[in-house]
């Protein structure tokens, strides 16, 4: 890109984009002086990073927006990188799959739930804890506690509609608040239990536990005592599986960071109460230390974009304090705006001598490990070399349809993330009843994905040959999304009769891209040539499932249907508020007559019908 007439540029602070072909813009960056940012740009090509030097070859023009306050520049990039994802920012991928512990105390009876987003509650009495980073640690410790401590499980909709406990009550693993008239003092002192364990006050727990259980044995109360002694043998059990890594119950988030060949990768350590509850790994091709503060700074305001998960200190191994005037990336600057968020202050600092700095040396440690693991895979290098493209393949998202006769038509999309899959990525869509064949399904497909937005695969794999795959590419066209990622198809090789050969143990499959008649040249039972067949049915087994399943719904709103005397409006009304048909059948007359509007008789002939279908069932 050529030089422009900087003295147009304002000297106050404000966002600059350069834009590539297209107006597509490709990098947003912000500044307290534009001009003076914007100047440090255009110099001899060996003060530039290689990243900067890539980005200016690719930049066409350039756009700046003045505003008033550095801060809400802060604010207009971060939400302009969101928008467009511009490829030479850095950009953290959507990460759902954190979990987090919900507990609604302003309920009469708390119940503990798994989260990933929380949502305020009308009360006001929710409490969050996490997040974990592993969804099986989040859930075997949820199942921990729920063993030692009886709170319910059921939803609120299901203990209202409940006439009789559940087989947790049998199992004593709950009070059966939804039936009984259970104390609201007794749950409540559970819960505090409970709250206690999840902030890491363990050493505060297991007294009062004991006590508890001295008074109960003095007293006779076995029963009560064995209760408190299998809570205690829980909370120890919990306690043995964290990581103590911090003499007092503090919370914070440490980050190291480490460069190899390929790119920088980041380490975070989540330590809550002073336990080590998880850690996460992030890895960005072609950067290089330098962009470092870049990488900090845009990872901040990235990941800590959900207030539920914003520590009250952020460590770092390194700040630009020293930066002076500076307009490049400090870190440090984010602090204000992730206090905002988080409603109470937020400190980015240095690791201290001691058990800081120890934290993040392991959090350094671990990024080595994983940057050195990343440049030992050389699958996103395959696929980049076989699609001929410029950066590794991290993110790779497959399509397929399912229906039957135009019935029921779903597509699937299946994600992966540097090999491995992202559940909380895969998506179900319903296409409607007059998708009867691929092409026009994959057409509608193809305009709802364009709607949902970034983040965007490196490639997107359709199951089908070009056809379909021109099918698609159409749509992208008409949303300016053409070359935004790459795009291929996989089909089944064929027999000699032209049709798909789908035998077992067959690998010659076939892919194909835009603008090319014959299939890529990519060998049978190679590495990338076995993920992408693996992947593929992997969307084939999940939309498949999903299609199973709407087969199914319809078929059980069918048979209320079938009801003399009772119609669609009336089957609708009944599954918005029961899960299932054995739900309905366990409900009390007076709750279907109310989500009905039935009168006694009718409510007894839809039980009789309902008996009726759960016993053939059961045959």
């Amino acid at each position: 890109m050529e030089k422009p007439d900087l003295s147009r540029a304002p000297s106050a602070p404000g966002v600059y984009i350069f834009l590539g072909e297209g107006e597509k813009v490709i990098y947003v960056g912000k500044a307290k002086n534009l001009r003076r940012r914007l100047a440090s740009y255009f110099v001899p090509e060996t003060g530039l990073s290689p990243k900067t030097r890539a980005m200016l070859g690719r930049a066409v023009s350039l756009d700046t927006i003045s505003t008033a306050t550095n801060n809400e520049a802060l604010l207009l990039e971060a939400g302009l990188i969101k928008k467009h994802r511009p490829h030479y920012n850095i950009i953290l991928r959507d990460d759902k799959e954190y979990q987090l512990f919900r507990l609604d105390l302003g309920a009469p009876y708390p119940r503990l739930e798994i989260a990933r987003r929380v949502k305020s509650g009308k009360n006001g009495g929710e409490r969050i804890f996490g997040p974990f980073s592993s969804g099986r640690d989040a859930k075997n410790a949820w199942k921990a506690i729920h063993r030692a401590f009886p709170l319910r499980r059921c939803s609120d909709r299901a203990m209202k509609n409940r006439s009789r406990p559940c087989l947790y009550y049998h199992l004593r693993q709950c009070l059966g608040p939804c039936v009984f008239a259970v104390p609201q003092e007794l749950y409540m002192a559970m819960t505090r239990k409970v709250i206690l364990l999840l902030e890491g006050r363990t050493g505060e727990l297991l007294p009062r536990l004991r006590a508890e259980m001295g008074r109960a044995s003095e007293r006779q109360e076995y029963e009560k005592a064995a209760l408190l002694r299998d809570q205690i043998r829980a909370v120890e059990s919990i306690q043995e599986r964290q990581y103590m890594v911090l003499k007092e119950a503090r919370d914070m988030d440490v980050l190291g960071l480490a460069e190899n060949e390929r790119g920088l990768c980041l380490g975070l350590l989540i330590v809550r109460g002073g336990c080590l509850l998880g850690s996460r790994n992030y890895f960005w091709p072609g950067l290089e230390l330098e962009d470092a503060e870049e990488l900090f700074a845009g990872f901040l305001l990235q990941y800590y974009a959900r207030a539920e998960l914003i520590p009250p200190l952020v460590i770092l191994p390194w700040t630009a304090e020293s930066s002076g005037e500076d307009d490049g990336f400090n870190p440090l600057e984010t602090a204000p705006r992730l206090s905002e968020l988080r409603g109470a202050r937020v400190r980015i600092a240095h690791p201290r001598p001691g058990q800081e700095a120890e934290l993040s040396g392991l959090a350094a440690a671990n990024a080595r490990d994983y940057a050195r693991r990343r440049q030992e895979d050389k699958l996103p290098a395959l696929l980049a070399a076989a699609f001929n493209l410029k950066t590794p393949v991290e993110r790779v998202e497959v399509v397929d349809i399912s229906h039957i006769s135009g019935h029921a038509a779903r597509a699937g999309l299946v994600v992966f993330e540097q090999g491995q899959p992202l559940r909380s990525a895969w998506r179900a869509y319903t296409l409607g009843e007059d998708r009867g064949d691929d092409y026009a399904a994959l057409a509608s497909w193809a305009g709802r994905r364009a709607q949902d937005g970034p983040p965007w695969p490196d490639l997107l794999l359709i199951d089908g040959g070009r056809g379909q795959l021109g099918a698609v590419r159409k749509i992208f066209a008409q949303h300016d999304l053409e070359g935004a990622f790459a795009l291929a198809a996989i089909a089944k090789a064929r027999d000699a009769c032209g049709r798909s050969d789908r035998r077992a143990g067959n690998v010659e499959d076939q892919i194909f891209i835009p603008g090319r008649s014959n299939p890529l040249n990519i060998k049978a039972g190679s590495q990338e040539m076995l993920f992408l067949q693996h992947i593929r049915n992997h969307a084939h087994d999940f939309v498949l499932g999903r299609h199973r399943k709407a087969r199914a719904g319809a078929a059980l709103r069918g048979e209320l249907e079938s009801i003399p005397g009772f119609g669609p409006v009336f089957a609708r009304r009944l599954w918005e508020k029961f899960d299932s048909l054995r739900a309905m059948a366990e409900a009390d007359d007076e709750a279907l007559g109310l989500v009905a509007g039935l009168g006694r008789e009718r409510v007894k002939a839809l039980r009789a019908h309902l008996a009726r279908i759960i016993d053939r069932d059961k045959s």
